[in-house]
């Protein structure tokens, strides 16, 4: 009897404290994510940081199109609009200085989920749009690196195909992965050619992994250096065009306020003052729903962890210096995941741990304060890397490399982690992106009237008559809620947008997958809860 007095007890227990997390959880999620803190973790990749500012520079009063966000989707939006049209006056607002939010923190992947997504996506949206959101994936290293190509960025940004490995440590996970992988080849025979399952024995064999390895998944995958690719990009942008392209740094978007009868147009408050605008594109991912109060519980703040590494000695030919990348599967929750940079000491970029730390991990959740770290995960990440090669494969800690122990007068740990920060994650309550027109019941406010959209001037480039509208109906836009997948879905979804300001959805139509479409009825649909409850049973 007393055994099962002590059993229930430990039930009682354990669902209070349950309910307790939850609750608090709960009111986090319906929390303003607030402004981004000023103070926030340095990451490895922003040293040297760029050296883009607008301080001393005044403000403009008036833009065809404000972006708020100057990470990668700003980025993508404002190339993609000035490839189109060199004339639109664009204000890029920044929080704090360029490119400091997720883009600057990530993990520099470029691997999108594909078999792992195939059953469960062709089961919700249908064939036709599961196959188009893989494509959309696998669009991204291509395109990335044509853009790198062409803005002569290849050296800079890193970008680069990588051989990719989903490396697997129980029987159950690998043996799932398998069937999802023969599902995938099955119905996308093309673009799923390449990959190749390795059991056990074969896996540690030719990749040279821990003994403790059950199987991987091998397939082409890439890798980028997020922060330069960006900042160098805006850089190009700025000096092409000078007289039309703005990116206010520390400038933080404070509040917008709708259309009056006295000014037919957005109304953007900074502390630097106010600008008018028919167009506002929101890009700002786990901090949108700030601006976006109907999105609070449709796109969520996280904090993830990442960490800087120095290499094992005999690491060099396993990672091929960086051109492999991995994710990590141990098992239950939550994956780990790595890329190593191709120069300098081959730093190892390595983040999540979020399974590790289960009974912290909620705390992250519906958290947007980048200040700090996750010590539970931060610990994780800091050992897990000698345990997933081996020994042998790892070899002995590499001492640091003379004359890199500071640099902008950064002091840099003198062991194997470099450093180590947080970055802020935008989880999408139904697992996809947000991307396109906000409906006014879900921006909260009215759109400007189409009168008030931009028209050509005598300064325009392109063969049009004077006054004809250059871009769609004015409104509010959004490309957010990436869900940890920023870096394959994030540039594309830039790049669709820009069509939709400019009112060129037609050219879009053949890759952009419907299903990441902002409507009112999916808005409606999204459920926080289903997420969490997907997460809990998976």
């Amino acid at each position: 009897m007393g055994s099962v007095l002590s059993r229930v007890k430990l039930i009682v227990g354990a669902l209070f404290l349950l309910n307790k997390t939850f609750d608090k959880l709960s009111k986090r999620l319906k929390s303003s994510p607030g402004l981004p803190v000023p103070n926030p973790t340095l990451p490895f990749w922003t040293v040297p940081k760029s050296k883009i500012s607008s301080d001393g520079k005044e403000l403009p009063v008036h833009a065809d199109i404000v972006i708020i966000g100057s990470g990668i989707t700003g980025a993508s939006v404002a190339y993609y609009l000035l490839s189109k049209n060199s004339a639109l006056k664009i204000v890029i607002l920044e929080a704090r200085d360029v490119c400091s939010g997720a883009t600057g923190r990530n993990g520099g992947h470029i691997n999108p989920p594909l078999y792992s997504d195939w059953v469960a996506s062709k089961k919700k949206h249908g064939e036709e749009q599961a196959k188009a959101l893989m494509r959309f994936r696998l669009a991204h290293t291509p395109e990335l690196q044509a853009i790198a190509g062409k803005e002569d960025l290849l050296k800079e940004s890193q970008v680069r195909t990588t051989e990719h490995l989903e490396v697997y440590y129980t029987e159950k996970t690998f043996g799932e992965a398998q069937a999802e992988l023969a599902a995938w080849k099955a119905d996308m025979p093309d673009e799923a050619d390449t990959f190749t399952a390795y059991d056990g024995k074969e896996a540690i064999e030719k990749f040279q992994l821990s003994e403790h390895t059950i199987g991987c998944v091998w397939g082409p995958g890439g890798a980028i250096h997020p922060y330069r690719f960006v900042t160098n990009l805006y850089a190009k942008l700025l000096d092409r065009h000078t007289e039309n392209f703005f990116i206010a740094t520390n400038t933080p978007c404070t509040s917008i306020t709708e259309p009056t009868p006295s000014s037919p147009f957005y109304t953007v408050t900074t502390p630097k003052g106010t600008i008018t605008a028919p167009h506002i594109v929101h890009a700002t991912n786990g901090w949108v729903s700030h601006l976006l109060e109907p999105m609070r519980e449709k796109v969520v703040p996280v904090r993830g962890t990442m960490s800087s590494q120095r290499p094992g000695t005999s690491l060099g030919s396993v990672t091929l210096n960086g051109q492999r990348s991995y994710v990590f599967h141990p098992g239950g929750l939550g994956y780990d995941y790595l890329t190593q940079l191709p120069t300098g000491e081959h730093e190892l970029m390595f983040g999540g741990g979020w399974a590790s730390a289960f009974d912290t991990a909620w705390t992250d959740f519906g958290f947007s304060d980048d200040s700090a770290f996750s010590i539970s995960v931060a610990s994780h990440l800091a050992g897990a890397l000698p345990l997933y090669f081996g020994s042998k494969s790892w070899g002995k800690e590499k001492e640091p490399v003379r004359g890199d122990e500071s640099r902008e007068g950064v002091e840099w740990g003198q062991g194997r982690t470099k450093a180590q920060w947080s970055g802020i994650l935008g989880i999408s309550a139904d697992g996809l992106p947000w991307v396109g027109r906000l409906p006014e019941k879900i921006s909260g406010r009215k759109q400007p009237p189409p009168t008030s959209a931009p028209t050509c001037d005598q300064k325009e480039l392109e063969k049009r008559e004077d006054g004809e509208v250059v871009t769609g109906s004015p409104g509010e836009w959004i490309s957010a809620g990436y869900s940890g997948e920023g870096m394959v879905h994030a540039w594309m979804s830039g790049k669709a947008l820009a069509h939709m300001v400019l009112d060129k959805d037609a050219e879009i139509k053949p890759w952009f997958p419907e299903i990441l479409r902002t409507t009112e009825e999916r808005w409606k649909k999204a459920n926080i809860e289903d997420l969490l409850t997907r997460r809990l049973s998976s």
